[in-house]
């Protein structure tokens, strides 16, 4: 026979249990603040309810009382350590408040209770990737999606760093299956916009962020898409005010903030550098990754006013904050350089001397970021003939058994026969030949490419290579001023940029050596600024192309352009940028040393 006091103890229980779940049916109806009435009620009657003080937590956190949601969590797991949900909720409250670290933390301790929680490993990815850890992060959301399938943040997620590794077509297929799954999926609509904008299809880029704004007008990432999009275009006044719009709805996003100075000019009065200076006055309130923006928003900004040496300040702060949060293994890279060169000896170039594909469709422009190889685009496109398909992945993503996410990858030795040359060429030409069937043409504009020359020419003879070469201190500056959107780890330290940029040309001199003479031409930047036409009329010819006199309009041709030259191949050629480095040369010694030269003063 049950007592009195237990009976009393299984009402008290059942009433408790009653609130509860109440509370829980209110916060689904999104109404947190009657929940929090009826979770408080629950707690009153069995305060060591570990499920009520996290659900609880997650009604203040709703609310936007994040010191009470965290104590509340903390209260759960004091409880029920191994209790899943606070582990998660508290993580991800720590990784909104800019402690990734510590949310880590919470989230493989919710792993080791749970293993094959999707939700746990997706946001263990989320704070990996805030933490400058994106292949760790990739691995989580992979395995999220492998547990649950029909995952859409996951799909989003994993899309966001293929996109960020130089992958946007394999970016696509993911925010692809979110919207498949969620449908009014605002995010993965505008990420999908940027997945194409990457490929340079602007105008398709477009649809799907006006797709995101009628889902939710006040997406300040999308409108922000928008004008990129229309910078891309060039657009430039439209895309002005897309990126004011963005900054109203989000004015401490500084990477929107980065976007608009990108995009115009700054006076000493204008309103934009007035609050960009304002954001940093509280600098240290912000993010790493909201810092490193308007480090550079800064730097562009006071570089247009020409004060040097503030101007470097902020570039050195943020180029420092970017490395910080960036792994590089230095040594890989330029052993990998030295590796190419081994593998591609002068006896193995003539041996498969003119076995690989025959098309002359594919025009590679290579070199250094920053070293013109935009603007030699833009000249080879605005021939009748040729598309400019942009920075493009694809013979990268074309070589079997690589890690595409390597900042440069070894050749396996596989693909170096006869028929697996072939067979690259092949998925080569079909994946370009997709985006422009009916060209004589096609440039490919990913400077890295570089690294592939070799490669290049044995799985096909007969593509021409240009060169574009620019002052290697020039070239260096102009990288070291520039927050990249995909990865570019060597960039943010002068030394490591320095010692980077003389394996690339040792390599390109190795290239040169076992090419035939007719395949590979070198275009310097301070040629073609001085020289347009002749230096036009030689990437013509090089290309085996008629000479068209719309080849010197190249900044009329309309096309989306999508680097970080997408403002200057717009106006007519000028020599501005040549020699910019000398104003800055007393801040770049380590450049100057990593590179070999001597410093000159400063006129």
């Amino acid at each position: 026979m049950t007592s009195p006091g237990r009976s009393d103890q299984q009402a008290h229980s059942h009433h408790a249990e009653a609130h509860h779940t109440l509370a829980n049916a209110l916060l689904r109806l999104k109404r947190p603040g009657a929940a929090i009435v009826h979770y408080a009620k629950a707690l009153a009657i069995t305060p060591n309810h570990a499920e009520a003080h996290n659900n609880l937590g997650m009604a203040l956190q709703v609310l936007g009382r994040l010191e009470e949601a965290a104590a509340h969590y903390e209260k759960a797991l004091a409880i029920k350590p191994e209790l899943v949900g606070a582990h998660c909720n508290l993580g991800s409250l720590l990784r909104i408040r800019g402690c990734p670290e510590a949310a880590v933390a919470h989230y493989e301790q919710a792993l080791l209770t749970a293993p094959d929680d999707a939700q746990a490993h997706c946001n263990l990815g989320n704070a990996l990737n805030a933490l400058g850890r994106p292949r760790e992060a990739m691995a989580h959301y992979t395995r999220a999606l492998a547990i649950k399938p029909d995952f859409a943040k996951a799909h989003n997620n994993l899309g966001n760093l293929l996109q960020r590794f130089g992958s946007p077509k394999r970016a696509m297929v993911h925010y692809q299956q979110a919207l498949a799954i969620a449908p009014d999926y605002a995010a993965a609509h505008c990420n999908l916009g940027s997945a194409l904008l990457s490929l340079n299809r602007s105008t398709d880029a477009m649809l799907h962020y006006e797709k995101a704004l009628a889902i939710n007008n006040d997406l300040a990432e999308a409108h922000h898409g928008v004008g990129i999009a229309l910078q891309a275009l060039g657009e430039f006044e439209e895309a002005v005010a897309a990126f004011e719009r963005a900054i109203r709805l989000a004015p401490r996003r500084s990477d929107f903030h980065l976007a608009l100075a990108q995009c115009k000019r700054f006076t000493a009065d204008d309103p934009r550098l007035a609050a960009m200076e304002t954001l940093a006055r509280d600098m240290i309130a912000l993010s790493d990754n909201n810092q490193i923006a308007l480090h550079f928003a800064l730097g562009k900004a006071y570089a247009d006013l020409a004060q040097h040496q503030r101007a470097f300040a902020h570039l050195a702060a943020g180029n420092a904050l970017k490395r910080r949060r960036t792994a590089y293994d230095e040594a890989q890279t330029l052993r990998r350089f030295a590796e190419l060169r081994a593998t591609f000896t002068p006896e193995l170039m003539q041996t498969h001397r003119g076995v690989g594909d025959p098309s002359a469709v594919p025009l590679f422009v290579v070199g250094m970021p920053r070293s013109g190889t935009t603007l030699i685009e833009q000249i080879l496109s605005s021939h009748p003939r040729v598309f400019g398909a942009g920075e493009i992945s694809d013979f990268r993503e074309s070589i079997p058994n690589v890690n595409a996410n390597d900042a440069v990858i070894g050749v396996p030795q596989a693909v170096l026969s006869a028929p697996a040359l072939r067979q690259l060429a092949a998925r080569y030409l079909d994946r370009i030949r997709s985006t422009a069937p009916t060209a004589d043409r096609i440039v490919d504009k990913m400077p890295a490419n570089f690294a592939f020359v070799g490669l290049i020419h044995l799985a096909l003879p007969n593509a021409r290579i240009i060169h574009a070469l620019r002052d290697p201190i020039d070239t260096c500056l102009s990288c070291f001023s520039i927050l990249f959107v995909d990865e570019h780890p060597y960039a943010y330290d002068l030394g490591e940029l320095g010692r980077y940029y003389r394996g690339y040309h040792a390599l390109m001199d190795y290239w040169r050596t076992v090419l035939p003479p007719d395949v590979l031409l070198e275009v310097r930047y301070e040629d073609l600024v001085h020289d347009l036409e002749g230096q036009a009329r030689r990437i013509v010819a090089h290309c085996d192309l008629p000479w068209e006199d719309r080849c010197l309009d190249f900044h009329q041709t309309p096309r989306s352009v999508r680097t970080a030259s997408c403002v200057q191949v717009r106006q007519p050629i000028y020599s501005g940028s040549v020699g910019r480095w000398r104003a800055y040369a007393n801040q770049l010694k380590p450049l100057l040393q990593a590179l070999g030269v001597s410093s000159e003063p400063a006129p």
